[in-house]
């Protein structure tokens, strides 16, 4: 029989078990970075653009209160979402559409679509639903966007599983050249795509800031050594969270919101990125 004390001490570590998973996948946290451009002129305030991504259907508060609060407080100018709203694995009561629709009250948003879209054959019905929401979709496709007179390019492109049998590099390609990307020396480029593992594609592009998800921060995030597993990366990612540079190409990778298949993050809370874009001292 256990004594009493260990009991205790059981119950006690039970708690803090569940505490501790709780806050790992519900607790929000922000992070931040700073990208200066050339393009933008020196007596510009500078944009800010919040990144989200991979929510999977999650919920943080009702109607995702929490999370829209956290959006609102950083008075963006633009708002991304790169995909994965929701998931192929759990049942969906429409708490991505509802977000989306919430988020375009904040700012302009825009959005690409994700693997778990194309697996639940629901692009073609959940781009229309969100273009009546007024969400910009971008499929294949780049626009100019103007932000207090300053003008960059804006692409976005659908996942690779728009062709399950294809190779995932092979439908990127094509679909940036859909999309008529075209590096501009006067123009800032920024890629919104879902896939990290396709940053050797990107840079081939000319691109100048590419946001993406997919990789949920490695799902499990040890000291030193980073993310565990990530999809289409497999043990020990590359691309899973945070700022790449290769090239004259940067990527910021989100760590993402939700949950899919396996349902706990460690030490990799769910994320809300804001990305400031400022003139450069050269500008």
């Amino acid at each position: 029989m256990f004594s009493r004390k260990t009991v205790l001490v059981l119950i006690v570590a039970l708690i803090a078990a569940i505490y501790f998973f709780y806050a790992q996948n519900h607790q929000l946290v922000e992070s931040s970075h700073t990208i200066e451009v050339e393009h933008l002129p020196s007596e510009h305030d500078g944009i800010t653009m919040v990144h989200l991504s991979d929510l999977h259907s999650a919920e943080f508060g009702d109607r995702n209160e929490r999370l829209l609060e956290m959006v609102v407080a950083q008075s963006p100018d633009l708002i991304f979402m790169t995909g994965d709203l929701i998931d192929s694995y759990t049942s969906n009561q429409g708490e991505g559409v509802q977000l989306m629709e919430d988020l375009v009250a904040i700012a302009p948003t825009y959005y690409v679509t994700g693997n778990h879209e194309w697996r639940l054959d629901l692009v073609d019905e959940l781009s229309e639903t969100l273009t009546n929401f007024g969400v910009h979709v971008l499929r294949d496709e780049t626009v100019n966007v103007e932000v207090d007179d300053f003008a960059f390019q804006l692409i976005g492109i659908d996942d690779p599983d728009r062709s399950p049998n294809a190779d995932p590099s092979e439908v990127t390609a094509s679909s940036l050249e859909e999309a008529n990307v075209s590096a501009s020396q006067e123009l800032f480029t920024v890629l919104l795509a879902h896939r990290p593992e396709m940053f050797s594609t990107y840079q081939e592009a000319n691109l100048d800031l590419v946001l993406s998800g997919h990789a949920h921060g490695g799902q499990i995030r040890l000291p030193l050594i980073g993310g565990i597993l990530a999809p289409g990366q497999g043990l020990f990612p590359d691309y899973s969270e945070g700022m790449y540079e290769e090239l004259d190409t940067k990527m910021i990778v989100s760590r993402g919101l939700g949950n899919s298949l396996f349902p706990l993050r460690v030490f990799n809370r769910p994320e809300v990125i804001r990305i400031d874009l400022i003139p450069s001292p050269a500008s």
